[in-house]
């Protein structure tokens, strides 16, 4: 048996119990989680924001070690140093064959027959297809990617989804080219990749917002050119001021705050976009009018998981991280142990951090 931090109620602290993991089947792959860092989702999950099944056990940015492969799988074998995901995707599904893989719609045996129990034979969920607040998860070989044993795993977590999540948004969504503007909204972990893709990108001027001054200091050593707290001074006006009067090109939106998706049309240019990245609880609804977006042929673009595809960006962004071109290790805050996780999620809850991340010896 082996350690997970499950949650039994929503809002309460997890719980460190053994639990019982199946073996791979057929296309599964088992893995020794290293590292899995604590993402917002994760949270909003546990406080039963969205909903779902419990009792549940979080965790979908993990990295670790290959344990045990299943029937078919000839891409992994034992001892490749793997980063897992929660895009679980088939490739042959109508949004598979668009290239859309986080939108695969294929039902897995581990959507239907999830691998962890407890002792006792209760079955608990694997929340985001990945479940990895634990010290090993089985999971589709569709979800990981190899990456070079000499990145750090607390670093190498990370690009399964926060990295992936704001770095694609801007690359894969929203194609920003060159000289393009750009604003992101929410300077967290999200945010900071985003920014990330900004500079890949070759934006310019890359704009940061964000009431907390600490985040906004974050963003200019991920590549911001500027930094704005729309508790201190007029957000518009000063971006009206870079761009010509004009308004920046793309804002991409990554907390789920109401506030921060009404508002973000107000920085636009004509021609302009809005892509959406954070979620907020469900329910939420933001307002916007739709005769100004029609009249000056703006778009409201979703970004689910920056539209990557595993198998092509992760190792992508792995090799920008080996040539110093991706900055990885300062977007991990703290580590913890497993059985401090509590600890981990209430500081990353407070907002004072860009990336927690729970480490197994």
């Amino acid at each position: 048996m082996i350690k997970a931090a499950i949650c039994r109620e929503f809002g309460k602290p997890l719980t460190i119990e053994r639990i019982k993991l199946a073996a791979p089947k057929a296309g599964e792959v088992e893995v020794d989680v290293k590292a899995c860092a604590i993402c917002h989702s994760d949270i909003s999950y546990a406080d039963g924001d969205w909903g779902g099944p419990l009792p549940a056990i979080y965790g979908h940015e993990a990295a670790g070690i290959v344990r045990k492969v299943g029937r078919g799988v000839t891409r992994f074998k034992p001892g490749d140093y793997v980063v897992v995901t929660l895009i679980r995707s088939c490739g042959k599904c109508h949004y598979c064959a668009q290239g859309s893989t986080v939108m695969c719609n294929e039902v897995f045996a581990l959507d239907t027959h999830g691998p962890i129990h407890t002792p006792q034979g209760e079955p608990l969920w694997q929340a985001l297809k990945t479940g990895a607040f634990a010290e090993r998860v089985v999971v589709h070989q569709s979800q990981m990617a190899k990456v070079a044993k000499s990145i750090p795993f607390a670093s190498a977590s990370l690009l399964a989804c926060g990295v992936i999540t704001g770095f694609g948004a801007v690359v894969n969504t929203a194609h920003v080219r060159r000289g393009e503007a750009v604003a992101v909204i929410g300077c967290g972990g999200v945010g900071l990749n985003a920014i990330q893709g900004a500079v890949h990108a070759g934006a310019k001027p890359i704009i940061a917002i964000d009431v907390a001054e600490v985040k906004l200091k974050d963003a200019r050593k991920f590549g911001a050119t500027h930094a704005f707290n729309p508790n201190k001074e007029d957000v518009r006006e000063a971006i009206r001021g870079l761009t010509h009067k004009r308004g920046v090109d793309h804002v991409f939106v990554t907390v789920g705050a109401k506030a921060a998706m009404e508002g973000a049309f107000q920085f636009i240019t004509r021609n302009g976009s809005v892509i959406v990245v954070g979620m907020p609880p469900s329910g939420v609804m933001a307002q916007y009018d739709p005769s100004v977006l029609a009249a000056w042929n703006q778009k409201i673009i979703g970004s689910k998981m920056g539209e990557a595809v595993v198998a092509r960006d992760i190792p992508k962004l792995a090799r920008a991280y080996q040539k110093g071109e991706l900055m990885l290790d300062e977007l991990v805050s703290n580590t913890y142990p497993l059985e401090k996780i509590n600890e981990a999620i209430a500081e990353a809850k407070s907002g004072a951090v860009r990336r927690n991340v729970v480490v197994f010896e």
